[in-house]
Formats: structure tokens, sequence, C-alpha cells
């Protein structure tokens, strides 16, 4: 039943005017609707995620989202510049230079959005 079925992000936000802010005004997106509950943006691929106000936003200590690059450091450098700032982590295996973590088949980096969840960039070697 779901193997042909899309899924689709749902990002918490604590506050959603704030969260708009962050996603339109340091990450460059725009959203395709919004109502006084939620906003979606969509991406070139056709896949959607959906920002939605909950008290619960900022609680997970994991990634809510992902984001494959092509070129990891411009990325970085690009966000920085809009005020985003990124994250190190302690974690086994991983090589770090600046911001950007190295594991075998990826280089990726984290960021926290504007109410706390951990976002990712991600790009990776081979397609």
């Amino acid at each position: 039943m779901l193997n042909r079925s899309e899924v689709h992000a749902n990002i918490p936000a604590a506050d959603l005017q704030r969260a708009k802010t962050f996603y339109t005004e340091k990450l460059g997106l725009k959203p395709s609707t919004e109502d006084e509950y939620a906003i979606t943006f969509p991406t070139p691929s056709g896949s959607w995620f959906q920002v939605y106000e909950t008290s619960y936003a900022g609680t997970g200590k994991h990634t809510v989202a992902q984001w494959e690059v092509d070129d990891i450091e411009e990325a970085v450098r690009q966000l920085q510049s809009q005020g985003v700032e990124f994250e190190k982590y302690d974690m086994p295996g991983l090589e770090w230079n600046g911001y950007v973590a190295t594991i075998p088949g990826e280089r990726t980096a984290w960021f926290h959005d504007s109410e706390g969840n951990t976002m990712c960039l991600d790009e990776r070697s081979g397609g």
C-alpha cells in the first residue's frame, strides 16, 4: 500500500511566524501555501515539507530534515552569510574540516532552525 506513496516532512515550530522568517530569509525558500496553522515549502524535485505550529517544537535531539547539496562547503558559506550557525558533534568516525564532517560516502553539516530543530546538509559521493 505505501510502496507507491510519497512521503513529506512535517517540521514543528513553536512560533510559526518566526519559523517563516527563518526559512524564507535565512534559507531563501518560498512558501507555496500557508494558513494560520502551517506553511508548506516546495522543493525542486516536486516534494515538499510543512512547518506547523506546536508546543513540542525543538524537543527532539535527532535530525528532522536533510537537504542534499552538490557543494557542501559553498552551501555552508552561503547559509553562514545569512546568519545560520552550524554545529559540531563529538561522534565516532567523523572527520571535521571546519563545520563539514566526513564519513564514508558522504559529507555532512548540521544546524538548528529558529525553533531548535536539527537540520542537515548532505553531499553524497558517487550519486
